[in-house]
């Protein structure tokens, strides 16, 4: 059993010292071991590709997430056949394998149900698979598939992901050894938590009020307090400074601290109650017989904590990504709604940092150990004796399959499914299950997110810091040979706390030298450090199912139709017209939508009335409503949409129209200009995922009856450059 938690910090839960409650990561750390020494590539899509594959990031071809995908070997976001996942090679020696949680490593352009379905879970080799296609995921209102049939919306008032994925995973390993007791396992658990948004249960938020008012750094002296004192740090382990940027907590105004002191009560509750729900899984495990024969790895995060909530925190994620800071003045309105249904929250960067204790930095700082170095646990009761062993050999996300291959008695195959492979890049590190002083046979590991630069060599690691996290919008003309590296001997120095480079130039440069030949060897090349712009789809040529299409017609039963297989309405204008039919004056429903409640816009009938709503990314939800009902009989519905143009999130006038007259009118002073949400995508006849706004319960299905929708875009407008659009997304928010 594989358990992969999402956006944690190495100083997060109370195992390694942090103030979140993890008692089945103790009740594991107290039979098996704890690894202090263990790296990730400081993102969430590079590291599960790694971790399936065995292979370094950009060989895998991730050197990000899918949506920021562009057209180099190492950055396209199509993992190649002959870089074979661990599912399918499990599979083929006999396992019975199952992915439940997070896939993030299928193509957004594949994951419509049109296809292909090869690069689905189920294609790279899991037999079964619950869960979602995308890097985060509404918790209250997920879209969800199983296999590749989209799950129908739970009518629990009390659902939560995080408990819906750990009763699939229990229901799905009991039936499979119930049928085949004899056969052995492979189960993958990937929770959303705890990445964006912060979304938990009242009950569980309430026990942590107050818990966090002391703020961040007192968090940061706290911590490593008890890093040392439970061993998983060394005593002569120095906390480093805050990072560059980030706020003194003292410096604050009473308001942002009660308001952030709340977003870290958020984010403990989300993080304490996901370790529960795993504790249920791993109960289920250990009642079915041979448990003992069972290996147990529990890593805590792909990556460190994320500080994509901005200095200010976040109510809406999908803001960073579109490239518009926010305000605390504004997130402190909805203090009382953090972690439910209305919102898409996020803690700021500082508390990331501090999650990150005793480290520099947070995800994706691929440079430093903030952003690559996450706790794991092995417990196999069989075979490690050394009950609550902590083993420091330097080991990476990469040496977790040959590992498994070693204990589990596969060859890695040379050729799997007539295609030769590459060979694994990553080493095992078995022998450490049995003697902790075996030398890591890893001697040296490259690092690339971003430009974000290491190098980790016999003891010694390089590092250059390129962008700070929390800055979306990044300058074209950067140049990464002016980049400033520092260097680190870990020996004596476990939280790269003292920068050597001046007295040892000459070591610096060796490192900096073997930087650049990993990178050529491992596809890193040509350096890509473009932000928020990537995650548009059309500005960067990604495939996609539209292809030059400007029309697409769609029908009542369309939903969950994922936003890269839709047309790209963003940045220009276009006409939605639908035909419906109605038998009386008060029908009601969703008769179109895109997007939720991070972004988008949905076209429905409230008594009979139509109304347009236009949600730019949770901050303004514009609505257009007709004065008086459409009446029985058939209607053609058009909503017009005129782009001001003059480049991306620009103004619009907004139309609605039925039988050719005019039902309501009015502006858009700014559009969404990068993508309208993270997760959802178009439905028809109902609204699937999060509500567009909170005036109607979902999943609000039309009361009519819908012939078809029509969403017709006009030409594209010229191309802008990079920089330029960038500039242009973030200018409103100026």
């Amino acid at each position: 059993m594989l358990i992969l938690l999402d956006d944690v910090g190495f100083g997060q839960f109370e195992t390694f010292g942090g103030g979140v409650p993890s008692p089945t990561m103790e009740r594991l750390a107290k039979e098996g071991l704890r690894y202090n020494y263990f790296h990730t590539t400081a993102l969430c899509s590079p590291t599960r590709a790694a971790l399936i594959t065995g292979r370094n990031h950009h060989s895998a071809s991730f050197a990000g997430i899918t949506e920021l995908a562009t057209g180099y070997d190492g950055y396209c976001c199509i993992l190649p056949r002959n870089c074979g996942t661990i599912g399918e090679v499990l599979r083929q020696n006999g396992y019975m394998t199952a992915w439940i949680g997070k896939n993030h490593n299928t193509p957004t352009w594949e994951t419509s149900a049109a296809g292909p379905f090869d690069r689905w879970a189920n294609g790279l080799g899991f037999d079964y698979f619950y869960g979602f296609n995308a890097g985060d995921m509404n918790h209250w209102n997920p879209i969800l598939f199983e296999n590749r049939d989209l799950v129908p919306a739970s009518e629990d008032p009390e659902y939560h992901l995080t408990e819906d994925l750990a009763e699939r995973a229990i229901t799905w390993v009991r039936k499979v050894k119930s049928i085949a007791p004899d056969k052995p396992y492979f189960l993958y658990v990937a929770p959303g938590a705890t990445h964006a948004p912060h979304q938990a249960p009242q009950k569980w938020i309430d026990r942590f009020k107050g818990k966090f008012d002391t703020g961040w750094d007192a968090y940061r002296e706290a911590t490593i307090q008890r890093q040392k004192a439970r061993g998983v740090v060394p005593d002569d382990t120095e906390l480093t400074v805050r990072s560059k940027g980030l706020p003194a907590w003292d410096t604050l105004n009473d308001d942002q601290k009660r308001l952030y002191a709340r977003m870290m009560e958020v984010f403990a509750a989300y993080g304490a109650q996901v370790d529960a729900a795993m504790g249920r899984v791993i109960d289920a495990v250990k009642a079915l017989p041979d448990a003992d024969n069972t290996i147990i790895i529990y890593i805590a995060g792909d990556n460190g904590s994320s500080a994509e909530g901005g200095l200010e925190g976040s109510l809406c994620e999908n803001m960073f990504f579109n490239g518009f800071p926010e305000k605390w003045e504004d997130n402190l309105k909805a203090i009382d709604e953090l972690g439910g249904p209305k919102h898409f929250n996020h803690f700021p960067s500082a508390w990331a940092h501090a999650m990150n204790t005793p480290f520099q930095w947070t995800k994706q700082v691929a440079s430093h150990f903030g952003g690559t170095r996450n706790p794991m646990i092995i417990s196999w009761p069989d075979r490690i004796k050394d009950a609550g062993g902590l083993r420091d050999q330097f080991i990476h996300t990469i040496d977790i399959v040959p590992t498994l291959y070693e204990v589990c008695g596969v060859t890695a195959p040379s050729e799997l499914n007539g295609i030769q492979q590459k060979p694994i890049e990553g080493v095992s590190f078995a022998a450490t299950f049995d003697d902790g002083s075996a030398a890591s046979k890893r001697r040296t590991q490259y690092f690339e997110l971003g430009v974000n630069r290491g190098l980790y060599h016999d003891g010694w690691m390089a590092s250059a810091p390129s962008f700070v996290p929390w800055q979306p919008v990044r300058p074209e003309d950067w140049d990464p040979d002016q980049q400033v590296w520092e260097l680190y001997k870990l020996d004596g120095d476990f939280s790269q706390a003292r920068d050597l480079a001046d007295r040892h130039p000459e070591k610096l440069r060796e490192l900096q030298d073997m930087w650049w030949v990993e990178a050529a060897k491992y596809n890193v090349l040509p350096l890509d450090w473009r932000a928020t712009i990537r995650m548009n789809a059309e500005a960067m040529g990604r495939p996609s199912m539209v292809g030059d299409r400007t029309s697409a017609t769609y029908y009542e039963g369309m939903i969950g139709l994922p936003d890269a297989a839709c047309l790209p309405m963003l940045n220009k204008s276009w006409t939605i017209t639908a035909g419906i039919e109605l038998t009386d004056d008060k029908a009601e429903g969703m008769i179109i939508t895109h997007g939720g409640l991070e972004g988008g816009y949905g076209l429905y009938l409230r008594e009979g009335k139509p109304v347009f709503v236009y949600n730019f990314l949770s901050v303004e939800r514009t609505t257009f409503a007709a004065e008086a009902p459409l009446g029985a009989g058939r209607h053609q519905l058009v909503v017009r949409h005129d782009y001001d143009g003059g480049g991306m999130g620009k103004g619009a006038t907004i139309t609605v129209s039925a039988g050719g007259g005019k039902l309501a009118s009015g502006r858009l002073e700014r559009t969404v200009p990068i993508q309208f949400s993270l997760g959802e995508g178009l439905d028809i006849g109902m609204d699937v995922g999060s509500p567009i706004d909170f005036t109607y319960q979902l999943p609000f299905k039309f009361t009519g009856r819908i012939e078809k929708v029509t969403v017709e875009i006009d030409a594209p407008a010229a191309k802008a450059s990079a920089a330029g659009a960038e500039a242009e997304a973030a200018e409103p928010a100026a």
